[in-house]
């Protein structure tokens, strides 16, 4: 289907490419940027006059919620909500039930991925069998099934030799490994330690138990090579250790979530379990600190963090509630309103939810590596068209997703997705264009 997008402000942050111009798809790739070819006849024209056309977005942690859970999510919903938000591509953690262990399990999500031509999901295979944490999986399988990299989700691995040979086979055949940097005695309580926590009589999760970990990554990291991805860094001492490894040439990168990014453990005001999140919400120094590490690049890349949570198991006592955000169709105002606020422009606020992430899966993209978060010609044509000027109130009448708990409900957000495109095709039109 041939498409052409005319008048609108196209910016890509891989390139830094930021021009009023006409974008000609055909084919499901970018045939031209600037100049409409002579002879190309479109089936659908986009008026994008007053918009940006960007990159496809790239998310790096999204729950799904299938196999499994499917009462707290359906592939169908959390996938119309990633499209609504602009994401064409995102990465899902092994945590479902069955966990992604078994390459059968891995293809058959793809297989129905595929089948709803929305957008594309990339697995991580489970590190571990069951996320035991005891016997390492098959890698090489799971990768040839379609996993981009190995993960123990939200379980600490507590046998730290299982993890040094889990970093030494990873960098055998080249594979990252993606950990989310937590102690497993530290990290069982429900909220940041310090006052509030303490004030609230809620178990804490002191910043010691994020960096006790990161020492041993890294640590492990220098006699193996294994490349790491850190998943959601949580505090000011955090991200001084990543910054430090990074100026070391240690082949790690991390991410941010938008919950940390935005907010602080005060959010949780009087018990409120939508601000029940993992990793918790830390003070406004370590907010400070991820906000100023994402802008200089410590921090590589804003992912939603999104995990769809059912109303029974929301609506109980804090300490109680299951942890958990929805959070795909606010990634991209959250990265806009960060922008706005931080200072450091449009650009940099869409390229941490583009081009950013898309860096951090690399080589594991296969055939899409040379154009996914880009605006390339000759690349395959993932493109989110918004209106920056637009702005919406978070609520849960316009949440696609299923889970529609949020911290963020009531806020008055930016920016508005007006069309998502997915490999060519339009798999989200807003229909309110007001």
């Amino acid at each position: 289907m041939k498409i052409l997008i005319k008048n609108g402000r196209v910016i890509d942050p891989a390139r830094n490419f930021d021009e009023t111009c006409n974008l000609a798809i055909a084919a499901g790739r970018i045939v031209s940027i600037r100049n409409v070819p002579e002879g190309f006849t479109p089936a659908k024209v986009i008026d994008a006059s007053g918009c940006i056309v960007a990159p496809g977005l790239v998310d790096l942690a999204v729950r799904l919620r299938e196999p499994g859970h499917e009462h707290e999510g359906m592939l169908e919903s959390e996938m119309a909500a990633a499209v609504a938000g602009g994401i064409t591509s995102l990465v899902c953690p092994p945590d479902t039930d069955p966990v992604l262990d078994e390459p059968g399990l891995v293809e058959m999500l793809k297989m129905r991925a595929e089948k709803l031509h929305q957008a594309r999901v990339f697995p991580l295979g489970a590190l571990t069998r069951a996320l035991a944490g005891e016997v390492l999986t098959e890698m090489a399988e799971l990768t040839e099934a379609g996993c981009v990299g190995f993960s123990q989700a939200e379980v600490p691995l507590a046998n730290t030799q299982v993890l040094q040979r889990a970093l030494q086979y990873a960098a055998t055949f080249g594979y990252t490994v993606w950990l989310r940097p937590q102690e497993l005695h530290l990290g069982k309580g429900v909220a940041a330690s310090g006052p509030l926590a303490t004030r609230l009589g809620l178990a804490g999760v002191p910043v010691a138990a994020e960096t006790i970990a990161l020492h041993t990554i890294f640590e492990l990291m220098k006699t193996t090579n294994a490349r790491v991805h850190l998943c959601r860094i949580s505090s000011a001492a955090g991200v001084e250790l990543v910054r430090q490894a990074k100026a070391q040439g240690l082949p790690v990168s991390c991410d941010v979530s938008i919950n940390s990014l935005h907010l602080i453990d005060t959010d949780i005001g009087f018990f409120d379990s939508r601000a029940r999140l993992n990793p918790p919400l830390r003070q406004q120094r370590d907010r400070d600190a991820l906000r100023e590490a994402l802008a200089d690049g410590t921090v590589d890349a804003l992912v939603s963090d999104h995990t769809p949570v059912d109303e029974d198991a929301k609506t109980l006592p804090f300490a109680e509630a299951e942890p958990g955000a929805t959070g795909l169709e606010l990634l991209l105002s959250l990265a806009l309103k960060w922008g706005q606020e931080s200072g450091v422009g449009l650009t940099r606020a869409l390229g941490v939810v583009s081009a950013e992430p898309a860096r951090v899966l690399g080589a594991a993209l296969g055939t899409l590596q040379a154009s996914c978060g880009q605006l390339v010609e000759g690349g395959v044509a993932d493109v989110c068209v918004l209106d920056t000027q637009a702005a919406w109130t978070v609520g849960r009448d316009a949440l696609r997703s299923q889970g529609r708990h949020t911290p963020f409900s009531g806020y008055e957000l930016p920016g508005r997705v007006r069309w998502t495109l997915v490999g060519g095709q339009v798999a989200y039109e807003a229909r309110d264009r007001g």
